[in-house]
């Protein structure tokens, strides 16, 4: 529906509901620190079942059911929290040249340099919000996140 926002999202146990009227559903945490930087508001963005959905991600119910028990068995094993990164397309070069004189394409570059470290290390990257824009480094755990913070790299100050 193009209404659906992009980029990265933590979710912790809290978020779920397992009676949702859309048959399962969890909150993804909209907005979050880089979408509260750029002045976004709203709350309750959904990843549900039930495949219709207006500004939600829905898909089918078995889809979220099957997304549902890795949710409550990463859970179950004591991780805390769950990182979601919500893309555009896939975030190939290629795919991205296609899109370089798109209004988006500069945050769309941001977004696909968290999804290369995904790609290499296959740890979610730790995430950082700077002036608008998203920051990544490495993960250091498949099960550890440590949310999203808005926080800049620190300059040297020359004498």
């Amino acid at each position: 529906d193009r209404q659906a926002p992009e980029g990265f999202y933590e979710v912790s146990r809290s978020s779920l509901n397992p009676n949702s009227r859309w048959h399962r559903s969890f909150n993804l945490g909209y907005p979050n620190v880089y979408d509260r930087s750029l002045g976004r508001t709203g709350s309750f963005l959904m990843v549900h079942g039930g495949c219709a959905s207006v500004g939600c991600y829905a898909m089918t119910n078995a889809q979220i059911d099957e997304i549902w028990r890795l949710i409550n068995a990463a859970f179950d094993q004591g991780q805390a929290s769950f990182q979601v990164q919500a893309y555009p397309f896939r975030m190939t070069p290629e795919r991205l040249a296609n899109y370089q004189d798109h209004p988006d394409a500069a945050f769309w570059r941001d977004l696909q340099a968290g999804n290369a470290l995904f790609e290499t290390t296959r740890l979610p990257p730790q995430v950082n919000v700077c002036k608008g824009r998203y920051l990544f480094s490495p993960g250091n755990s498949p099960s550890q996140s440590v949310g999203i913070s808005e926080r800049c790299p620190q300059t040297s100050a020359k004498n």
